[in-house]
């Protein structure tokens, strides 16, 4: 190469450079209203196939190939917008106007998908309670057995998941989940959330996402608050059975121009339940959120709450003792059952954007949490003199750090994003104890004492990559568990340790075949660690036991209105170790497999008429037993859940909701079993300027049905011998609340 042909290269390379950059155009999105920058709004260019989205501060940046050209831009709650490119002028600003959440507005993405139709159901169908939040994701069912003070049992993909033990749940970043909890493996308390100040619900099926770790085996749910208020709230409401609520939120800062926010919220609940002992529930909760962007390129985020709840409850009751006249259904064997918990959060989160393909962000968290329940399941069958009440008591610090990386990739036919993370969460167990009591005062004899610390050091790295009409998504995560135990009932009360390595690969794909059809496969590998007392006591054996899973899905859009996501699955899961913290004994359960189908369906009619369905069925046994004898307790094989919603002119709007499970193997022979149900609910509204009216009705039919069920051995007072059947807690009986809440 000669030296003119030398100079001609550089000189074309430079120009080529500088024609890109002329033709790099940066901008922000921001609502026309409120002038506050809204981040993933989805731009498409009018010309081709490219697509960008805005960052966290609103920002994005796009390199048209020719002018003029048309930027499309689009996000659920806003009317899609319109941008004609004359020139390369930079930087733009464009508005978008609010509208109503619409599903026509969701785009057939089985990797992103959930958020925003999870968008659709909540503007659709509002909650009013932590029950309602988990209600939301399809599939999903909930029993509430404990005066409304406990976690709620769930029920998922095959799983009696107890109070969370296969499925993660976090809020805004925090993990609700305790692990090795002194009632349960992962137990999870949602009710210091205030529902009203959620913003999204973001969820998943299986053990198929990088990001996500312990316990995420039938599936995983994040909850996300609002950055910012629109308006001022009180709210109070009041109903059957002394039953009372009041939520206040309140603007502290509002600054669009400066992007700083911030609010605080809190909430109290009384009630009394339908039950001959009085729940004398109460709850209070306080939340405070402060964000802001410091520059273009710095977010921080600050936030704390205060939960603290007391409650009376009757527990299981037997059959026997109904049908005996003994108690009435809403009676109780130990009136001294109930208890009370509290938890404190503290968060910061720091986000920074590199530049307009990087970013990086930081969460660090610190909760402290009590927990006493006081519970009798088997009454007198133990001691028939003081009975067999047991006190479980839980107090512990838990705090961590999770660190992502984000990168995106432009190609000419593809782009790629590249997500990794690392991070660490420790739970330092103060005291874990297990009590024999009589009526709450007397401690009779100390079953489990212990204190101790668990570790998880955890990193993963994910890909999304797509490329034509396919989309490619590998991850792996690696988890590294470090356990720590004192007994404190030894005279020489010397700690144990053990620890353990777990690698969970995941691979999907989805193939587009044009904006309303998407068919997607979905693997991977996941694990549910074990309590740090079962894992002690097998000498560090199964302590994280894999789980393999997959799907086979199609979401389908045949036109704009109608959503439909039929899937097909299945999941395997290994040997393990179960604690039960009721009796302080470990019970080991071999191999089980579950397979299944889920339906969901959203259809909206017109724009005031929205349906929703959502239908899960699933086969579950355990792999080593005899056939006959290889059910899983409590697992229902058929469940579904929908409704309809109307909002009619003049501020009226309607919800009636149904919720449905089969009847369910109650043992493992199936010889026993626990009775299905039909539930319906009905919310109507009235919205006038800023005041709002409600009238909500729980179990709009009064029907008699039995919210958690168990099959105990257990032995009344006068009783001989004791008895084996079906113990359970009534489900609510038909009640009626009303409130009432203005905006300003």
């Amino acid at each position: 190469m000669n030296k003119r042909q030398i100079t001609f290269f550089i000189g074309l390379m430079a120009a080529t450079h500088s024609y890109a950059q002329q033709h790099v155009i940066q901008g922000t999105v921001k609502d026309k209203d409120s002038k506050q920058q809204l981040e993933e709004v989805n731009i498409r260019y009018q010309r081709g196939i490219k697509h960008s989205h805005t960052a966290s501060n609103g920002a994005f940046s796009v390199q048209p190939g020719t002018f003029p050209d048309t930027l499309l831009l689009s996000r659920i709650g806003y009317l899609d917008q319109m941008y004609i490119l004359k020139e390369a002028k930079s930087p733009i600003e464009i508005e978008m106007q609010k509208n109503e959440v619409q599903l026509s507005q969701i785009q057939v993405d089985a990797f992103n998908s959930s958020k925003t139709l999870s968008k659709v159901d909540l503007s659709k169908i509002p909650v009013n309670s932590a029950q309602d939040l988990l209600r939301k994701v399809p599939g999903l069912f909930i029993a509430q057995h404990a005066g409304g003070g406990k976690a709620e049992q769930i029920f998922l993909r095959g799983f009696d998941n107890d109070h969370g033990t296969d499925i993660a749940i976090t809020a805004d970043g925090i993990p609700v989940n305790m692990v090795s909890h002194a009632h349960g493996q992962g137990y999870a308390d949602l009710h210091f959330i205030i529902p009203e100040t959620v913003k999204d619900i973001d969820f998943g099926k299986g053990a198929y996402y990088g990001d996500k770790g312990d316990l995420n085996t039938s599936g995983y749910v994040n909850f996300t608050t609002l950055d910012h208020l629109d308006h001022n709230l009180f709210k109070v409401e009041g109903g059957s059975f002394d039953s009372w609520r009041t939520v206040a939120m309140l603007n502290l800062v509002n600054n669009h121009e400066q992007n700083k926010y911030a609010y605080a919220a809190g909430e109290f609940n009384y009630s009394n339940g339908p039950f001959d002992i009085k729940q004398n529930f109460s709850r209070v909760n306080l939340f405070a959120k402060y964000n802001q962007w410091i520059d273009e390129k710095h977010y921080i985020n600050l936030q704390g709450s205060i939960f603290s709840s007391g409650w009376n409850a009757s527990g299981q009751i037997p059959e026997r003792a109904v049908r005996q006249g003994l108690i009435s259904r809403w009676g109780s064997i130990d009136s001294t059952e109930g208890g009370n918990t509290s938890r404190m959060n503290l968060a910061m989160q720091y986000r920074a954007l590199i530049n307009d393909q990087e970013s990086w962000e930081s969460n660090v968290y610190l909760s402290r949490y009590k927990f006493q329940l006081f519970s009798d399941f088997t009454f007198f069958l133990k001691d028939p003199i003081h009975g067999d009440e047991i006190e479980q008591v839980d107090y512990r610090y838990l705090y961590g750090i999770e660190n992502k990386y984000n990168r995106q990739f432009q190609f000419d036919h593809s782009q790629l994003s590249w997500t990794s993370g690392f991070g660490l969460r420790v739970d330092d167990i103060k005291d874990l104890q297990l009590n024999h009591v009589y009526q709450r005062d007397e401690l009779l004899d100390r079953l489990s004492h212990i204190s101790g610390v668990e570790m998880n050091l955890h990193a993963y790295s994910n890909l999304d990559w797509r490329i034509g009409k396919w989309t490619i998504n590998p991850a792996i995560r690696v988890d590294h568990l470090i356990f720590n135990l004192h007994d404190k009932l030894k005279s020489d009360p010397a700690g144990q340790e053990t620890s353990a390595t777990r690698v969970s690969p995941k691979l999907n794909f989805g193939y587009t075949f044009n904006h309303r059809a998407q068919l997607y496969l979905k693997t991977g590998m996941g694990f549910h660690s074990n309590d740090i007392r079962v894992v002690m006591e097998q000498h560090g054996k199964d302590i994280m036991p894999i789980s393999y899973g997959a799907d086979l899905g199609l979401i389908w859009k045949p036109t704009d209105n109608l959503f439909i996501q039929p899937a097909l699955w299945g999941l395997y899961l290994q040997q393990e170790f179960v604690y039960v913290g009721d009796e302080a004994v470990v019970e080991p359960s071999g191999k089980t497999k579950r397979l299944g189908a889920d339906l969901n369906l959203r259809y909206q009619a017109t724009p005031w008429l929205y349906f929703d369905g959502d239908i899960n069925y699933a086969y579950a046994r355990a792999i080593d037993e005899p056939k006959g004898e290889n059910y899983i307790p409590l697992v229902p094989s058929l469940t579904s859940t929908g409704g309809v919603s109307v909002k009619l002119p003049l501020g009226i709007s309607a919800n009636l909701r149904y919720r449905y499970m089969n009847t369910k193997p109650a043992i493992e022979d199936n010889s026993v079993r626990a009775k299905g149900y039909f539930v319906n609910d009905l919310l109507l509204n009235y919205g006038m300027g800023k005041w709002n009216f409600l009238v909500q009705i729980q179990n709009l039919f009064d029907t008699k049905w039995n919210e958690a069920q168990f099959e105990t051995e257990t032995r009344l007072r006068n009783e001989q011998q004791p008895v084996s059947e079906l113990h359970f807690t009534p489900g609510t009986p038909f009640m009626v609340k009303g409130g009432l809440s203005y905006k300003f």
